[in-house]
């Protein structure tokens, strides 16, 4: 485990997407059981807030879509390649918009009526 200075263990936050299987009976006993874990949970149909979300687009767009891949060993291959020169010249993502203009976005009320 990992430690602060004072030797406490970290706190950990785990943010994920709202899939129930991260809310099983069995999941939820085993963060019950490991309380230095707080899980945070994206809103529903918020894929596009989650940054893998875009790397994984980035991957499949850059690396994967309309490849030619002989073998799974192959893709495995071709896919570590891009994520090594990827690593050699990455920078972090940033947020272009302030955590209010997500927020607000991510709240806002349906503009129309489903129920038809």
């Amino acid at each position: 485990h990992e430690v602060d200075a004072d030797g406490n263990p970290v706190e950990l936050h785990l943010v994920m997407d709202n899939y129930a299987a991260h809310k099983h009976a069995n999941i939820n006993k085993w963060l019950a059981d490991n309380p230095r874990f707080t899980v945070h949970f994206t809103p529903s149909h918020a894929s596009w807030m989650n940054l893998v979300e875009v790397w994984f687009g980035i991957v499949e767009r850059r690396a994967i879509r309309r490849g030619v891949f002989t073998s799974v060993k192959d893709l495995n291959a071709k896919i570590r390649a891009f994520i090594d020169g990827w690593n050699k010249r990455s920078h972090p993502f940033v947020w272009t918009k302030t955590a209010e203009e997500v927020l607000a976005k991510a709240n806002r009320k349906k503009t129309s009526n489903a129920d038809h």
